[in-house]
């Protein structure tokens, strides 16, 4: 009699249970197609261009791994993935850094934080090319920024003209002006999460700001740097469109960037089985660095 009560009361929790399956699944169904659809089925796509010629006209012919045996004899690959490694390093701990500071600071002011903090996410909402425009006019040789350097006696800097490290810091200056403030909501999100006891108790015993930032908040940030890490570096490697519109690619393919290599592959010489294999190879890249990432962020401290 008691087993049969039983396993009449603990069938409806089961076919609740799986009622609840069925309905989380079909609530997740739509984000799930689209990430199939967007995601996925390119990525399959793009792998089967790229072992083919794959022309304007339609024509496509099966080639095996030639384009990739021709990507990596391609001293253009080379130099543009050199130049996009340098821009990388340049302009992921810049935005990190100006993410963080500005995190930090609006986390400490009381009055008035929603309007600082939707001043300094305007640049985020603005357009890349627009930015582009306005920075390559600051930055020009009779621009405003070397008008005022004259002034200081330092002369004309040619920002976008010279050097390659300063024509890429150039760069990356403008992009993480113009996208810090999505990175500094996120560690914004992540220093209200933490707890306020542990930085009391710090205080309490006596620690200053700068060891209470290094001991407690800057570890407990972890999650959230690994997630800024990421994103940034990832955008760091898409970047295009700063380029393209500061100094197409220039001078004398200093800011060549791999993305840019692509572009001029596809929709310049519209040999996109070949521009397929460098998107193809840029994704292999990405991921690799995020895995790297993630061993040194997550895997130490798991051991």
């Amino acid at each position: 009699m008691s087993s049969t009560i039983t396993r009449t009361t603990k069938a409806p929790g089961r076919a609740a249970r799986h009622r609840e399956a069925i309905a989380g699944l079909l609530f997740v169904l739509p984000t799930i197609v689209i990430f199939v659809v967007f995601k996925f089925i390119p990525i399959g796509g793009a792998g089967a261009m790229s072992l083919t010629r794959y022309r304007l006209n339609g024509d496509v012919e099966f080639i095996g791994g030639d384009n990739y045996t021709r990507l990596f004899g391609d001293p253009h690959f080379w130099q543009s993935l050199g130049v996009t490694l340098m821009y990388v390093v340049l302009f992921v701990p810049l935005i990190i850094v100006v993410a963080l500071v500005g995190a930090l600071l609006l986390s400490r002011i009381v009055r008035g934080s929603a309007l600082f903090r939707a001043l300094l996410f305007v640049p985020y909402l603005s357009s890349f090319v627009l930015a582009g425009i306005i920075w390559k006019w600051i930055f020009a040789i009779d621009g405003p920024l070397n008008a005022a350097l004259a002034g200081a006696g330092l002369g004309p800097v040619p920002f976008l003209t010279g050097d390659q490290w300063l024509v890429l810091a150039s760069l990356a200056a403008v992009a993480a002006w113009k996208g810090f403030g999505y990175s500094m909501l996120i560690f914004l999100a992540g220093l209200k999460a933490q707890p306020a006891e542990v930085h009391e108790a710090a205080r309490i015993d006596g620690a200053g700001g700068w060891k209470s930032f290094w001991h407690i908040t800057l570890p407990l940030l972890k999650p959230v740097l690994f997630f800024v890490l990421v994103i940034e570096t990832i955008v760091g490697f898409q970047v295009f469109d700063t380029i393209y519109v500061m100094t197409g690619g220039g001078p004398s393919r200093a800011s060549y960037s791999l993305i840019y290599f692509l572009f001029d592959q596809g929709f310049r010489f519209f040999d996109f089985g070949y521009a397929a294999a460098i998107g193809l190879v840029l994704f292999a890249i990405v991921l690799i660095l995020s895995l790297v990432q993630r061993y040194f962020f997550e895997g130490k401290e798991e051991k």
